[in-house]
């Protein structure tokens, strides 16, 4: 089969591979019928996550239809449609029985890994580094799916694939995104961000209740997007003091939450030289600029993603203005059913998002082209079948 493959920084290859196999009872065989590059992606293609290994098959957005099952395999069976939510989950364990499915106990056979880096570790993920286990991800033509009973969620008759790819990864994590915001009606939410997490993360804010949602960038077709699809008031941080300006929209107290979905802010330039330096291991130009914007007594969400260790973290504002602060993966199981539900109900249309329409051949340039920004590409889907 033909899938997206990793052989460096900045090196990704479609490559001829042995075609996945049923190697336990719960496993299922998904034929991909659509599937994404991720933000999160850009991390692996930019060589910023470890773990990587020349070969390793990318993607943990996708969705498709089932062409074979384990012996063990249950709810589903061939030819259902379904979603293919990205952590990999046991259901088995007291994480996914308290609903905190991404910090699942059993799904990553490298569990040592992020012990090592972390304390302790989380779930395996599609196509995200050996340090989330190894498993080969969603960027292909087929996929192998552990826990197939658990893991996978029908698509409804009628909804094509388009909006449900969405809710793999993105719409979810910017719903949990807003959801840890606890927002109550009048609130005012700011997003740092305005690709796919932070538009979903605007749209379920408003979903959730909020009365105003800001978003904050520089590229303009992701500002224009935010304003006109999710009704956006919107800040370019090149052209204003972004602290100044939510001091004068919410009358000197701030936004009621902030949320980091992998912004950029004036302090991006000394982060590049200390990760560059190895003096620091992230970037968190973003997430200073929020904490210091936040209100008093606000709450702080981040669903970008942090892989290290980070250097001028204003901890005396955090604690001085009583701030909380939630993070973490996507625990995308909980949320998938009444996103669903939202999508059948014609509440929001996912797709909204899509710029970008390839065959997978095309991989490498849709890497490139989204990694630079170009041609006002905000979201890539990708089709495997016959490409």
């Amino acid at each position: 089969m033909k899938a997206v493959c990793w052989h460096g920084k900045h090196d990704v290859r479609v490559d001829t591979v042995p075609d996945p196999q049923v190697c336990n009872s719960g496993d299922a065989i998904v034929k991909v019928s659509l599937t994404c590059i991720c933000g999160s992606d850009l991390h692996l293609y930019n060589g910023l996550v470890p773990a990587m290994k020349k070969g390793d098959i990318l993607g943990h957005e996708f969705v498709g239809e089932i062409a074979e099952v384990g012996s063990g395999v249950t709810r589903y069976r061939v030819g259902d449609r379904v979603i293919v939510p990205f952590p990999i989950c046991c259901g088995a364990c007291w994480y996914c029985k308290h609903e905190l499915w991404a910090l699942c106990d059993n799904t990553n056979p490298n569990s040592w890994m992020m012990e090592k880096l972390y304390g302790d570790t989380g779930a395996g993920i599609f196509g995200y580094s050996h340090l989330y286990g190894g498993y080969s991800g969603g960027q292909a033509e087929y996929v192998r799916v552990p826990f197939a009973d658990v893991g996978l969620e029908k698509i409804p008759d009628g909804i094509p694939d388009e909006q449900m790819v969405l809710l793999t990864d993105v719409f979810p994590t910017g719903y949990q995104a807003a959801y840890y915001c606890d927002i109550n009606p009048g609130d005012t939410v700011a997003v740092w961000g305005c690709g796919p997490v932070g538009l979903f993360a605007m749209k379920s804010a408003l979903l959730l209740g909020a009365e105003r949602v800001i978003g904050i960038d520089r590229f303009p077709e992701r500002l224009e997007m935010a304003h006109v699809q999710c009704r956006a008031e919107v800040l370019n941080y090149e052209e204003v003091n972004v602290a100044q300006e939510l001091q004068n929209m919410t009358g000197g107290r701030g936004p009621d939450s902030c949320i980091d979905a992998v912004g950029t802010g004036i302090e991006g330039a000394y982060d590049s030289v200390k990760q560059a330096l190895r003096l620091e291991s992230d970037r968190c130009s973003a997430l200073r600029q929020l904490i210091k914007a936040c209100r008093k007594g606000g709450t702080v969400s981040v669903p970008g993603v942090y892989s290290g260790f980070v250097d001028k973290m204003p901890m005396g504002a955090l604690f001085a203005k009583g701030l909380t602060l939630k993070t973490g993966q996507t625990h995308v199981h909980k949320y998938l059913p009444h996103l669903v539900k939202l999508v059948q109900d014609q509440q929001i249309d996912p797709a909204f998002i899509i710029t970008h329409r390839m065959a997978l051949s095309d991989a490498p340039h849709g890497y490139r082209i989204f990694r630079d920004k170009q041609d006002s590409c905000i979201k890539i889907v990708m089709k495997p079948q016959g490409a």
